[in-house]
């Protein structure tokens, strides 16, 4: 199961980082934040479970480097930095900084899904992990639908476009890719930390069940 996980993380990266997306995003929002969600919603979460307790998991090895709630963090500044509109723009037209971009997104999702669901230590200390990492993922939904929900809703575009796409004018453009971001980013992260949940709940109840 780990295998197919992570061969699936693979893949999705792949797709949205060698398929026709980068170049579409240099005309389409939506097809910008398509990508982005490509990485953290979907190729993060599943590389991450892919090697999660196994003998490639990095929070095994260096666990403090790997908490939850800063990861959480840092991925806000991260994505709301590069949301910022000369970032965005540079992401979008110069290969050098769309590469820093993607780089830094990658990075920040697995950060993000490994604090949360890698590591292997003693009992206590892996369900204050999990804790912390429904806490992580939590948080990191909500900001993912605060800027989704920004974009969709904003009344003109926030973003120089040189020319529409398709039928699209800029405005429903923008309106579509924070849609997706609203969607995607919220559901995943939203997903996890309720697993997570759900785990420390069936966690606590064996232990109840054994103590009785």
């Amino acid at each position: 199961m780990r295998r197919v996980l992570l061969i699936t993380g693979l893949v999705t990266l792949a797709a949205a980082w060698l398929g026709p997306l980068p170049h579409l995003a240099e005309r389409a929002f939506f097809a910008h934040m398509t990508m982005h969600m490509g990485v953290v919603a979907v190729a993060s979460p599943f590389i991450a479970l892919g090697v999660a307790g196994t003998q490639f998991d990095p929070v095994r090895h260096v666990p403090a480097l790997f908490s939850p709630v800063p990861a959480s963090l840092l991925e806000l500044v991260v994505v709301w930095a590069w949301h910022a509109p000369a970032l965005h723009q540079a992401a979008r037209h110069q290969t050098a900084a769309l590469v820093i971009e993607q780089g830094m997104f990658l990075l920040c999702g697995l950060l993000v899904w490994l604090s949360a669901f890698g590591g292997d230590e003693p009992q206590v200390g892996l369900r204050s992990r999990r804790a912390a990492g429904v806490v992580g993922l939590l948080l990191t939904s909500i900001h993912m639908t605060l800027l989704g929900a920004l974009l969709a809703l904003a009344p003109r575009p926030l973003y120089a476009h040189a020319e529409a796409f398709s039928s699209l004018t800029p405005l429903e453009d923008q309106h579509l890719g924070g849609a997706i971001m609203l969607i995607a980013g919220g559901i995943s992260y939203l997903g996890g930390g309720l697993w997570l949940t759900a785990g420390l709940v069936r966690g606590a109840t064996v232990k109840l069940g054994k103590e009785a």
